[in-house]
């Protein structure tokens, strides 16, 4: 069930479904605000603390999945 129309297997996912989560706010609130997200609206929608949203945003940077300019605030950008 889980295949393409030509037959083949789909690919897993390259992140956990929290991470996609966060993946979809930060494109969400890109297109409704025009501009990303600061780790602090991440954290209100989320409910969890300021440590747990930069973690988050260190390991979808390491996965590659976001960029993120240091020192520049709002600077989330999805890859």
């Amino acid at each position: 069930m889980n295949q393409l129309l030509d037959g083949q297997p789909q690919a897993p996912p390259r992140f956990t479904e929290k991470q996609g989560q966060y993946l979809a706010f930060i494109w969400t609130y890109g297109l409704v605000n025009g501009r990303s997200p600061a780790e602090r609206d991440m954290q209100r929608f989320f409910g969890v603390t300021a440590p747990s949203v930069h973690q988050m945003v260190l390991t979808l940077e390491r996965a590659g999945l976001i960029r993120k300019q240091p020192g520049l605030a709002r600077s989330i950008e999805l890859l």
